[in-house]
């Protein structure tokens, strides 16, 4: 692995953020916008886990806790950073996290069509549960 720092991402790093899961996360979601980036950092400010190099984030995930489940969501790599060991870095300090905050178990948002990612999380010891489906339904237009 290279030599990355792992932190907790903070309001000024919201634009970049949003610019580096445009260029390494696949899919979009409603919430990839400024404000819904800042609202997370200012309900869980440990919540989203960054990887920089530098000025530059290498990797990110979002290591959510409610108090009752352990959510991971937007665990992504630069592409030019793939393959050294950032992810499970990542992975890593968000399971710590849930540990230390009392969580028993954690589960990943992954889309269906991302086979990378399936071969990733797979790597990592998470299992995909056949009997659950998300059901979502917007809250806005």
């Amino acid at each position: 692995m290279i030599d990355i720092e792992l932190r907790a991402a903070v309001p000024a790093d919201a634009e970049a953020v949003l610019a580096f899961w445009r260029e390494s996360a696949e899919g979009t979601s409603i919430t990839d916008d400024l404000a819904g980036v800042k609202r997370l950092l200012d309900r869980d400010p440990q919540a989203l886990i960054l990887a920089v190099d530098g000025d530059r984030i290498a990797g990110s995930v979002i290591a959510g806790w409610d108090g009752w489940r352990a959510s991971l969501y937007r665990l992504a790599v630069l592409p030019s950073y793939r393959r050294r060991g950032i992810s499970k870095a990542l992975l890593a300090a968000a399971e710590e996290r849930f540990a230390a905050l009392g969580g028993r178990r954690a589960d990943a948002m992954v889309l269906e069509e991302n086979e990378r990612a399936h071969h990733a999380w797979g790597a990592a010891g998470y299992g995909r549960q056949d009997q659950w489906r998300r059901w979502v339904k917007p809250l806005t237009d």
